[in-house]
């Protein structure tokens, strides 16, 4: 085992970061990181997996999950299924047309709409989705479950369950304009 193979089964301590590679129109961050051990007969087995989320910075957003030996190879799967799975988050200029609560198993999420200059108001998981779509002014609120998948989970549920005004004002015969007053 030379020293590169070492060095890849270490976890790395990437929590909440940036990757900005040479791909510059989505935003990755790297949600969280996880080393596995599986003990066999010779002794412990190490792999990684790693929860990324991808965003455009402009309303597009995705989550994927990623397992593999070596952590930059368990990144990378996870970021390519987030670049698969991507879902259009619907704005009202900086931040979210209503309030929504998104469930999934044990985890709750509350999203609310905020004024503008409040910033984004919400712990990790959820940060990191609001970050990566383009959200400025957001107020959230994480119940139950602690888990950052099943948190993850529970904003893309929440994000399912916004309404576009664009698409219920043509549904009510009403310009943009005449729906928001």
């Amino acid at each position: 085992m030379d020293n590169r193979d070492r060095q890849d089964r270490r976890p790395e301590r990437r929590d909440r970061q940036d990757r900005d590679r040479g791909d510059r129109e989505y935003m990755e961050k790297l949600v969280r990181l996880n080393r596995i051990a599986k003990v066999v007969k010779g002794g412990r087995r190490f792999s990684f997996s790693a929860l990324t989320v991808v965003g455009d910075r402009n309303g597009r957003v995705g989550y994927g999950f990623g397992k593999a030996n070596y952590v930059s190879d368990a990144i990378r799967k996870s970021i390519e299924r987030a670049k698969r799975n991507l879902v259009q988050l619907p704005q009202k200029k900086t931040t979210i047309p209503h309030q929504v609560i998104g469930r999934f198993k044990s985890a709750r999420v509350l999203l609310k709409p905020a004024s503008p200059g409040t910033g984004i108001i919400a712990g990790g998981p959820v940060r990191a989705v609001m970050e990566a779509a383009g959200v400025r002014d957001i107020l959230s609120k994480s119940q139950g479950s602690s888990n950052s998948m099943n948190i993850v989970k529970a904003v893309f549920a929440g994000i399912g369950e916004l309404m576009d005004a664009r698409k219920i004002a043509a549904s009510r015969g009403k310009t943009l304009k005449e729906f928001w007053g």
